[in-house]
């Protein structure tokens, strides 16, 4: 039999396929994802999870007209092959290439924009009322993954939906088993059945026949309602659902294209809200990825045949050093903990966790919670630190402010994946945590330029009695890093002397400078090292020096950043000033590679020397 993928063009090509047919393309598609993913890297064991369904979804509705939003971008990769994106497969996550998530910009399948884990019920509620105002009969899905549920965002959406009684189906792929682990074939076949319209209609009717009996009618129905819902929770344990106000459907085989289809057409009937349990594998149908599904989650360029990573890199990171750093000293401090939202392995915290299991919390993806509650430890005798990504903190913000610095509790927060982050585009870029924790009292943020620094001033951190922030990037270590100078309290590091021009900078950048500025005489190379507090005094001697030339070179945003804090520490310098900030403009930067990324907004050594040459 002929391949089909190469004849899908948009979902409309799936509608006169047999069962079967669905059955032969999802076999196509995953082969397909592991074939490209192998060479560009990306989101792997996710998306290998969700072929049936999402095939099943595009056979039985009318997308775009029927909105799908996905809680979780990185499950949407079939998604995006069956809607006209099969042929720019190869340029995923590249400069110019087609997105890693979804993104409305890319196809008008793609309804609302996802990256961070909550938003698609609130979102797909808010379209549900607008479509309702509207007289529109489409329907609304949206799928989210079982880590979603550990998130209040979508409890929120998850509340207001069932209280309005929305038209809106919410999808959920299980694939860690994080309700329910009673999964078989008589609740696969009984969850189908109680969705059929014959089952349906005949429970229909009973109810009208028990609350049409003339005495205690009402107390019946009540009572048979209750027998219902402990029968169905005993086989499907949705009953926190059906409290929520939905009609809870589950769990389905999610490999099962068969039941999926029925399921979806079952419930495409009914107009309340649903709630659809589908169970899948990650990493279904690609051994190396359902062995480690952890590892296969997001992925480099691998060997197909094995999984081997293509590049064979097993450089040291700033995350491992980190997760060594702490381990080491809790070693020593028995209060100190370790705190994440569902990114230990990521932050470098799994060693802690095997070290010391009673003294590591991972919340899951609720990250507020995570601040609140080292907030509460902080302030009564332990020593906790957040290690949480950059793009991720931005969730806690409120949390940050009114329950960490407010109270002036002793939170250490290690950011990683600070900065641009290559190909996982804006939604992941870490390019705004320096501007944020500057605006907030109480804060000290520190930033370490090599692996070195890093060890320093999160044994520093411990001794600053308030919040503190150390931010770092996502990078290998520095492979020749300077020998380690003083970290002094509040001061910063002159790495190299000079009269004509000054360069500020902090993080791993200042090894950038450092490349970019060499064999040009009288430049001045200073690390800021603290970003709050600034070094105000080293600042404006070193400004005044120069005659007023500098650049500020930051891996940040610039509205805000450590160049809007040195402008503020030269306001009342009565000097002329010339003066460039080289860091992420006002502007989302999208994907691609790390090194096009900062070319292109000069912060890479070409383009730094080309700065600092234009003001010498």
């Amino acid at each position: 039999m002929a391949d089909i993928l190469p004849s899908i063009a948009s979902p409309r090509d799936l509608k006169g396929l047999s069962l079967q047919e669905l059955e032969t393309l999802a076999r196509e598609i995953r082969d397909f994802i592991i074939s490209h993913v192998s060479q560009t890297g990306g989101h792997l064991a996710s998306s290998l999870g969700t072929v049936e369904f999402t095939l099943a979804m595009h056979y039985v509705f009318d997308a775009p007209k029927d909105k799908f939003l996905w809680d979780v971008g990185h499950q949407s990769y079939t998604h995006k092959i069956l809607t006209g994106r099969k042929g720019m497969f190869s340029t995923l996550r590249q400069s110019g290439g087609i997105t890693p998530f979804i993104n409305p910009k890319e196809s008008p399948y793609d309804i609302f924009i996802s990256g961070h884990s909550g938003n698609a019920i609130p979102a797909a509620s808010g379209i549900c009322e607008t479509m309702s105002l509207a007289g529109c009969k489409n329907r609304v899905l949206a799928v989210i993954g079982d880590g979603s549920l550990s998130n209040g965002l979508t409890f929120e959406g998850l509340n207001f939906v069932g209280m309005k009684k929305q038209n809106l189906i919410v999808v959920l792929n299980d694939n860690k088993m994080f309700i329910s682990q009673r999964v078989g074939a008589i609740a696969d076949y009984l969850s189908r059945i109680m969705t059929s319209k014959k089952v349906r209609e005949v429970r229909e009717g009973i109810k009208g026949i028990l609350k049409g009996i003339p005495l205690g009618g009402d107390t019946i129905y009540k009572i048979a309602k209750l027998i219902e819902g402990n029968l169905k929770g005993a086989v499907t344990e949705g009953l926190l659902f059906e409290e929520l106000g939905f009609r809870y459907v589950g769990p389905i085989d999610g490999h099962k294209i068969g039941h999926l289809v029925e399921a979806f057409q079952n419930v495409s009937a009914m107009h309340e809200p649903i709630f659809l349990h589908i169970i899948t594998q990650k990493g279904y149908g690609y051994t190396p990825a359902v062995r480690d599904p952890e590892n296969f989650h997001g992925v480099g360029k691998f060997v197909r045949e094995n999984g081997e990573s293509a590049s064979g890199s097993g450089a040291l990171t700033y995350s491992d050093v980190f997760g060594k750093t702490l381990t080491r000293i809790a070693r020593r401090d028995p209060r100190v903990v370790a705190i994440s939202a569902a990114m230990t392995s990521g932050t470098g915290l799994k060693g802690f966790a095997l070290k010391f299991p009673d003294r590591m919390y991972d919340v899951g993806i609720a990250e507020g919670h995570a601040v609140t509650m080292a907030a509460g430890m902080a302030l009564y005798g332990l020593r906790p630190v957040v290690a949480i990504y950059s793009t991720f903190l931005q969730r806690s913000y409120d949390e940050i402010i009114h329950d960490v610095a407010l109270q002036n509790a002793p939170v250490i927060f290690a950011v990683d994946r600070a900065g641009l982050v290559g190909p996982d585009g804006p939604t992941h870029h870490g390019v705004f945590d320096l501007a944020y924790f500057r605006s907030i009292p109480n804060m000290t943020v520190l930033v370490p330029r090599d692996q070195f620094m890093l060890e320093r001033m999160l044994v520093h951190a411990f001794k600053i009695q308030g919040p503190t922030a150390i931010r770092y990037p996502r990078d290998s270590i520095v492979p020749a890093p300077l020998k380690p100078g003083n970290l002094r309290s509040g001061r910063a590091e002159i790495l190299q002397e000079g009269s004509r021009l000054a360069v500020f900078c902090c993080g791993p950048l200042c090894y950038t400078v450092l490349e970019a500025v060499a064999g040009l005489e009288g430049v001045a190379i200073v690390d800021l090292v603290y970003a709050k507090p600034l070094d105000t005094e080293t600042v404006r001697d070193k400004v005044k020096a120069c005659g007023g030339r500098f650049v500020v070179v930051e891996d940040g945003c610039i509205h805000g950043g450590v160049g809007s804090a040195i402008m503020e520490a030269l306001q009342d310098i009565g000097h002329p000033l010339r003066f460039r900030l080289l860091g992420v403009p006002d502007a989302f930067v999208e994907h691609g590679s790390l090194s096009q990324l900062r070319k292109s907004l000069g912060l890479d050594a070409a383009g730094i020397r080309k700065t600092v040459s234009e003001l010498l």
